[in-house]
C-alpha cells in the first residue's frame, strides 16, 4: 500500500478546521485512506477518527492509501499539509 510521511506545521495541529479540510480532501477519493500518528490509526474520511489522533503542531503522520486513485489521494493530502491548510505558517 503506498504511503507518505508528513509533518504538521499548522499552529493548531490537525484539529478543527485543518482536520475538516483533511477529511474533505480524503473523501474526494474512492481509495481507502488511513492516517497514522504514534501508535494510533484512523480512517482519514472520518472527522472524529482524525481528531482522535491528537496530532498537534510538529506531529509526524504516515498516510496510507489503497485503491485506483491512491497516488492522487496521497498527492492531494501532501499538498494540503505542505500548504499549511491554506493558512500562514
Amino acid at each position: 500500500m503506498p504511503e507518505i510521511k508528513v509533518a504538521i506545521q499548522a499552529p493548531v495541529g490537525l484539529h478543527a478546521r485543518p482536520a475538516s479540510l483533511f477529511v474533505q480532501t480524503a473523501k474526494r477519493y474512492k481509495s481507502d485512506i488511513r492516517v497514522i500518528h504514534d501508535e494510533r490509526s484512523a480512517n482519514a474520511k472520518s472527522i472524529l477518527s482524525v481528531l482522535g489522533l491528537g496530532a498537534g503542531k510538529g506531529a509526524e503522520l504516515t498516510i496510507q492509501a489503497g485503491g485506483d486513485d491512491a497516488e492522487d489521494a496521497l498527492a492531494a493530502l501532501r499538498s494540503l499539509i505542505s500548504d499549511n491548510f491554506g493558512e500562514p505558517a
